[in-house]
């Protein structure tokens, strides 16, 4: 009556899935990455010409970076491979359009922020 286990296979998969989420909250929000390209188009600098310093612990050594997803890579062609990635294409595409929400605009939808109750009438 040994043997394995049928649901194995789906056990593991939900392991890794979790793994794979526990990364996406270290990265910055959509309206932080978007002030930032905002800043940078303002400036008239291109965000691929930033220098960026040199930092042991990051992956390659800090220098592989993209701001559009807020991700650091260990050599120019894995940069490359995610340059041509439907993440990053649908990413550049988000942070092309509107602007994100903020904290403010959840504030203000969920009533806790200032009200905006028109113009002051003057009372006698």
């Amino acid at each position: 009556m040994g043997g394995k286990c049928p649901h194995r296979k789906v056990k593991k998969r939900r392991l890794s899935h979790k793994t794979a989420r526990r990364g996406k909250f270290l990265l910055k929000a959509d309206d932080a990455v978007y002030d930032e390209l905002v800043k940078l188009a303002d400036q008239g600098k291109d965000a691929e010409a930033k220098e960026l310093p040199v930092d042991e612990d990051l992956p390659g050594l800090g220098q592989f970076y993209c701001l559009h997803c807020d991700r650091y890579f260990a050599s120019e062609s894995v940069k490359d491979d995610h340059y041509r990635s439907k993440r990053h294409k649908k990413r550049v595409k988000v942070m092309s359009g509107p602007a994100p929400h903020t904290q403010l605009d959840a504030e203000l939808a969920a009533g806790m922020g200032k009200p905006d109750n028109g113009l002051k009438l003057m009372s006698m």
